[in-house]
């Protein structure tokens, strides 16, 4: 580990993502969830400009546990959407970044059916091949549980069951560990901590919004949305000042 003086003090942006593709019509539900590919080539472009560093959460643990330093921020995806692999991919690799897509094991080549009662619109997710290219192209997985559960409503025995079957069934797919979970909706317990913990996840992120700093519970991560109306001055803000750090999800 670093000096204590020589430890990463700057607060670390997570971002998350979940559609990079243009927008339904207006009036459909949850629009601000997609972000257009143009928009997402210049938000990387200006994280590349202004310094910053974009990493998986893997290669961002060591500046969460302050045992390196760097202007970095982490970049992610909610759901596995195949938009991500053919739009979000060629970007990053443009740039040289990484990150992490947090997939729905049981869902991998169908649709985002845990909306239908919403009346989201159906988007087709990555397969387990289309993942195997997202890691191929420098990218990571990690789960999102198996069926995209609100982990709340069920028993411990089942979300026991979700948590670590998502982490099995994506590394028999991807051929590679899988040890970063994202709560699904944003929703837990502090039981479900406990068992993330247990089941062997470094690293859960939530939607509670703020950037993490110094100290931050590494199984309960705040993260920064980026949604379809993020400008790019508003994107610098949400990096690089305490606009998010003031709300809650």
């Amino acid at each position: 580990m670093l000096p204590e003086h020589c430890a990463n003090t700057l607060p670390i942006p997570i971002l998350v993502y979940h559609q990079i593709e243009g927008a339904p019509a207006r009036g459909a539900a949850f629009r601000s969830l997609y972000v257009s590919p143009e928009a997402f080539g210049r938000q990387m472009g200006l994280l590349k400009i202004l310094g910053y560093q974009g990493l998986s959460m893997s290669a961002l643990m060591p500046y969460l546990k302050g045992e390196k330093q760097g202007k970095v921020v982490g970049i992610t995806f909610d759901d596995g959407y195949l938009n991500n692999l053919m739009h979000a991919l060629p970007v990053l690799q443009h740039h040289g970044f990484s990150s992490t897509c947090y997939a729905v094991s049981q869902r991998l080549g169908q649709t985002n059916v845990w909306d239908q009662a919403q009346g989201i619109v159906q988007t087709p997710l990555m397969s387990a091949d289309q993942l195997r290219q997202w890691v191929a192209g420098g990218q990571e997985v990690g789960a999102h549980t198996r069926h995209h559960v609100n982990l709340s409503a069920c028993d411990d025995a089942l979300a026991w069951f979700e948590m670590t079957g998502s982490k099995e069934a994506l590394e028999a797919a991807v051929q590679a560990p899988v040890v970063h979970f994202c709560y699904p909706y944003g929703v837990y317990a502090a039981g479900h901590v406990a068992q993330a913990r247990r089941a062997g996840f470094s690293s859960v992120t939530t939607t509670r919004r703020g950037r993490c700093h110094s100290g931050a519970d590494l199984w309960q991560l705040p993260r920064v949305p980026v949604l379809r109306n993020t400008s790019l001055p508003l994107f610098w803000l949400k990096l690089a000042s305490r606009y998010e750090d003031r709300r809650t999800a």
